[in-house]
C-alpha cells in the first residue's frame, strides 16, 4: 500500500508546492514524452537524476522513496517480462544487451512513477480540480477526477487496516494454490466494498444537501494565475523536451555494453 501513500498530497510549504498545477502537469507530460522517446538506459538515468532537485526542494524525500518502494514489485515484474521476452523472441546478440534493455524499460517505469509522484505529492486535489476547471474541462469531470484522487489513498489505507484486522483474527493469506489464495481475500474484499459503497452514499447525501448542480454558473473563492515561477517551470519542461527530441533524432547514444566492451 505504500505506493499509494507516495501519491497522497503532503501539505508542506515549499516553492514546488506553490507552483501552479497546470505548470507542474505540463512538466509531467514533458517528462512522460521524453521518457517514451528513449529506450537506452543512459538518457533514462539522466531523466531520473534531474528530478532529484525537485524532490529535495519540495521536502518530500521520505514520501517519494516510499512510492518507489511500493512500485518495486511492478518494476521487478517489468524487468522479468522484458528479460524473458527479449531472450526468447528478441534479436539481441548477448545476454548483457538483453539485461541492459530490460533495465532500461524498468528505469523508464521508475521515471514515470517519480514524475507523477512529485506531481501528486505537491498538488492539492482542490487546486488540481480548480486548475482543470479553469482549463475549460466541465466541472462534473473535474469533481469526479479529484474525488478519485482523494479517495484512492483512503481506500488503500482502509484495505491495509482490514487486512491487519483479519490477520489478527487468524486469517492466513499465504500458502495454497492460486484459487485458494483468491478465496482467502474474500473476507478482505467484502468489507472493503461495503465501506466503499457506504462512503459513496454518504458523499451523495452530502452533495444533495449542498444543492449539487442547482447553479449552472459556479463561482470559486480562488482564481489561479500564472506567475514567473510557473512560466519558469514550463520553460524548464520545454528545454528538457527540446533537448530530448534533438538527442533522439540526431545523436547516436551508446549503450553500456558498447562503452565497457561487454
Amino acid at each position: 500500500m505504500s505506493m499509494f501513500d507516495g501519491f497522497k498530497f503532503r501539505n508542506v510549504s515549499s516553492p514546488i508546492h506553490r507552483i501552479d498545477p497546470r505548470a507542474k502537469f505540463f512538466y509531467v507530460c514533458a517528462l512522460f514524452v521524453a521518457a517514451v522517446l528513449f529506450s537506452q538506459i543512459i538518457p533514462l538515468l539522466i531523466l531520473l537524476l534531474i528530478q532529484m532537485p525537485l524532490v529535495i526542494i519540495a521536502g518530500i524525500e521520505k514520501e517519494w522513496v516510499r512510492s518507489l518502494k511500493g512500485s518495486a514489485t511492478f518494476a521487478v515484474l517489468i524487468f522479468l517480462m522484458n528479460l524473458f521476452s527479449l531472450y526468447l523472441y528478441g534479436s539481441y546478440g548477448s545476454l548483457a544487451q538483453i539485461l541492459e534493455r530490460s533495465l532500461a524499460m524498468t528505469t523508464r517505469f521508475i521515471v514515470l512513477i517519480e514524475s507523477f509522484s512529485i506531481f501528486f505529492l505537491t498538488t492539492s486535489p482542490d487546486l488540481l480540480g480548480l486548475a482543470l476547471e479553469q482549463s475549460g474541462i466541465p466541472y462534473e469531470l473535474c469533481f469526479a477526477f479529484t474525488t478519485a484522487v482523494r479517495f484512492v489513498p483512503v481506500i488503500s489505507e482502509e484495505a491495509q487496516t482490514i487486512t491487519d484486522a483479519q490477520k489478527a483474527r487468524g486469517l492466513e493469506l499465504e500458502g495454497g494454490n492460486f484459487m485458494n489464495r483468491v478465496r482467502k481475500y474474500i473476507p478482505i474484499l467484502i468489507p472493503l466494498i461495503v465501506n466503499a459503497i457506504r462512503r459513496s452514499l454518504e458523499l451523495a447525501e452530502a452533495m444533495e444537501s449542498r444543492a449539487w448542480g442547482a447553479s449552472k454558473k459556479r463561482t470559486n473563492l480562488y482564481i489561479l494565475k500564472m506567475g514567473a515561477k510557473d512560466y519558469s517551470m514550463i520553460t524548464i519542461a520545454l528545454v528538457i523536451l527540446a533537448i530530448s527530441a534533438y538527442v533522439w533524432m540526431f545523436i547516436q547514444i551508446p549503450t553500456l555494453v558498447q562503452i565497457f566492451n561487454l
